[in-house]
């Protein structure tokens, strides 16, 4: 069954399927162990208030893929217990993304459009990148970002603080920990 997410909030989770066979994979392992509990968090309340949950990720490079053989090969992939505890449920809608912004030339705008989605609530990897780009994007959408600062992990802490306060005094984000972050209506929070 559908969520329904009319006039309400979607949780956007970006690239939290990760293989980690990437350069900067060991420094973002580790902070990804700290956001863990944060995107849990935000999953079962998305889930509990039946609004949509959006996984937006990487590819791979794997054009063939669809989203369960990039689960299956994040699952696989050396870090595979990060994975598992933020996999998809069978009601988490999935599009796939080649660039940084979880917007640039994929149907997310559509999607969301189409289930009445005014406020996105971003967790997941990097923050100071598609994180950062995801958030600019939505904000030039007219939707109104929140970003969850415990539920999203960074390579470069230093880069990803600066990419916070941009966030916030750039594109009206609204930075909260998980744990204040309701799925209702825009208004409840």
């Amino acid at each position: 069954m559908q969520r329904d997410g009319r006039g309400g909030t979607a949780l956007i989770v970006i690239d939290m399927l990760n293989t980690y066979e990437h350069e900067d994979a060991e420094v973002l392992v580790r902070s990804v162990r700290e956001v863990l509990p944060g995107v849990g968090t935000l999953l079962e309340r998305a889930r509990e208030a039946r609004a949509p949950v959006v996984y937006v990720n990487d590819n791979f490079g794997r054009w063939r893929s669809h989203h369960g053989e990039l689960l299956e090969a994040a699952l696989a992939g050396r870090h595979g217990d990060l994975v598992e505890p933020v996999a998809p449920d069978e009601e988490a809608l999935f599009v796939v993304k080649a660039r940084h912004s979880v917007f640039f030339e994929t149907p997310l705008a559509y999607l969301l459009g189409q289930l009445g989605v005014q406020r996105v609530v971003l967790c997941g990897q990097v923050t100071e990148q598609c994180v950062l780009y995801s958030a600019l994007d939505a904000h030039i959408r007219h939707l109104d970002v929140v970003v969850a600062l415990d539920a999203v992990a960074h390579i470069d802490a230093g880069l990803a603080e600066a990419a916070l306060r941009m966030m916030e005094r750039n594109m009206a984000a609204e930075l909260r920990p998980s744990g204040e972050i309701t799925f209702a209506d825009a208004s409840s929070d």
